[in-house]
């Protein structure tokens, strides 16, 4: 019987173990280094009020994606509005939908999706609509900026953009970039725009530009779309409307489908570091893992390996002699770490402004404050909370393991948290019951540093012909979790379909066409 090792139990990881079991006779070992299940995605519980780590929207244009989640979770099609599946738009579909709710707690709700920019005391819609709400909170004078400035860009700047601010330019103009884009992009990523490729912006902007703001718009004025569609395949993913979430927090997904994998006789080993990676010519032949409860050691034989861990951390864990130049460029690649402080409240300040707060996340584009973005868990499900009469926030700190923000100790950082918000008057500090807080390092794989020279490190991994790079960190790629769940899905279909060439995980991206009409084992 064939094995698959697999380094991480997040989305990737488990989507890969999953997809080997039910498509073929490979048992996979998942080694997860933590006692968590579903990595970045897990749901974490402070005394009944859950926490979703950076917000996990469930979209996705690839119908694969869409279909596989609501394998593992039905649609609450009973407790939401009628839907209008577009990707499964049978009668038939839905009525089977409503009946295969067995357990009423494992569903997926229909969610709005509400967010917004806090600029300068003020809310704007995210993405900025371009209406008089906007214009009159702006005023004239940045309006006229921000228009010239446009034009100018569009007739004037035609070189291809080498770093982020050149396409954040010329995509939007210099007025518009500095508005809303500059202040939130720097503290997210820790260094200027101009210092970061601008292969961030076109993995995660696309094709996102003023003209298709003013399209949509005029659009959803003079044709306004149903909200109960959820595969909204024409429109750009930062423009949806709708989503779908676990009810209670991506997590519950990912603990699903674990219980799954284990039923169905895969392995998941938590609590088990990757020190050594044994290597033999062009393949991996086993793993040396460290239980960090006992300390007792395990090697794992496999004959397909797949890898989520940072690159930076595989790459010295290989048993091999690796050249000093891959070396080099894998220690460094770099990261951005992150920092979420939950606080549960009596109410909003900003209510009592007579401001309704229903979005599920408020980038904060002032920089006179560290918070980079405001989650409204109770918005995303009101079962992340234990008691639906308060309100759960969820401040969210983008910094560098050692930096003066994650040194902080637990309790200042708390308080320093709860100055900030109650400074921008979003709380009254006076309304807080209760606070905890939430580190994880290695969240945001960085467009600098050595990224400029990856290539190198891609091609030296690809040759080893059994192992598979998939996933977030696995690829060092900003990917959403349907980018990475499709990248372990292709692995899979290569297997199965015996194809040596990987080109086609790296090149996956959930905008592209070819994953909607791809055939697939």
């Amino acid at each position: 019987m064939k094995k698959a090792i697999i380094i991480g139990a997040g989305p990737a990881g488990l989507t890969a173990a999953y997809e080997l079991l039910k498509r073929t006779d490979i048992i996979p070992i998942i080694i997860e280094k933590s006692n968590d299940i579903g990595g970045l995605s897990k749901t974490v519980d402070y005394k009944g009020n859950k926490i979703d780590i950076g917000g996990h929207r469930f979209f996705s244009k690839s119908d694969r994606v869409m279909d596989w989640w609501q394998n593992i979770m039905p649609i609450d099609t009973i407790a939401d509005q009628p839907l209008k599946l577009s990707y499964q738009n049978s009668e038939t579909w839905i009525q089977n939908a409503k009946n295969e709710i067995k357990n009423p707690n494992l569903v997926l709700l229909v969610r709005n999706r509400i967010s917004r920019i806090f600029h300068r005391g003020k809310f704007f819609s995210y993405p900025i609509k371009l209406n008089f709400d906007t214009l009159s909170k702006l005023g004239i004078v940045v309006c006229i900026k921000i228009i010239t400035s446009f034009f100018y860009a569009k007739l004037f700047i035609h070189k291809k953009p080498i770093n982020l601010e050149d396409f954040f330019v010329s995509r939007f103009g210099k007025s518009l970039y500095q508005t809303f884009f500059k202040d939130y992009t720097e503290k997210v990523w820790g260094v200027p725009c101009n210092k970061i490729s601008a292969q961030w912006g076109q993995q995660r902007i696309k094709e996102l530009s003023v003209l298709k703001v003013f399209s949509h718009a005029f659009k959803q004025i003079f044709s306004p779309k149903d909200k109960s569609e959820i595969a909204q395949k024409n429109i750009e993913t930062s423009l949806l409307e709708n989503f779908l979430y676990p009810k209670y927090g991506p997590g519950q997904m990912w603990e699903e489908v674990a219980r799954q994998i284990i039923e169905m006789g895969g392995e998941i080993h938590k609590n088990n570091t990757v020190d050594k990676i044994h290597v033999k010519q062009n393949d991996i032949i086993s793993i040396e893992s460290n239980n960090v409860e006992n300390g007792s050691s395990q090697k794992f034989e496999g004959d397909y390996f797949f890898s989520t861990m940072p690159i930076k951390d595989l790459i010295p864990a290989l048993n091999t002699e690796t050249p000093n130049e891959i070396l080099s460029i894998a220690n460094g690649l770099e990261y951005r770490d992150f920092i979420t402080v939950g606080l549960l409240l009596k109410k909003l300040a900003i209510q009592e402004k007579g401001i309704d707060v229903k979005d599920n996340w408020i980038y904060i584009q002032d920089s006179g404050v560290k918070i980079g973005r405001l989650q409204l868990f109770h918005n995303w499900s009101p079962h992340l909370l234990a008691n639906q009469n308060n309100y759960w926030l969820g401040l969210e700190y983008f910094c560098n393991k050692g930096d003066d923000l994650w040194s902080m100790d637990d309790k200042t950082f708390i308080e320093f948290a709860i100055e900030e918000l109650h400074s921008i008057k979003i709380i009254d500090k006076s309304d807080l019951l209760d606070a905890t807080i939430l580190r994880s390092e290695k969240t945001y794989p960085a467009y600098f540093g050595t990224y400029q020279k990856f290539g190198s490190l891609q091609q030296y991994l690809d040759k080893f012909e059994n192992l598979f790079l998939i996933g977030r960190n696995g690829m060092h790629k900003y990917n959403n979790t349907d980018h990475s769940m499709l990248t372990a899905m292709t692995a899979v279909d290569n297997i199965i379909q015996n194809v040596k060439d990987k080109s086609n995980i790296w090149n996956i991206n959930p905008e592209n066409e070819y994953i909607e009409t791809k055939k697939t084992v």
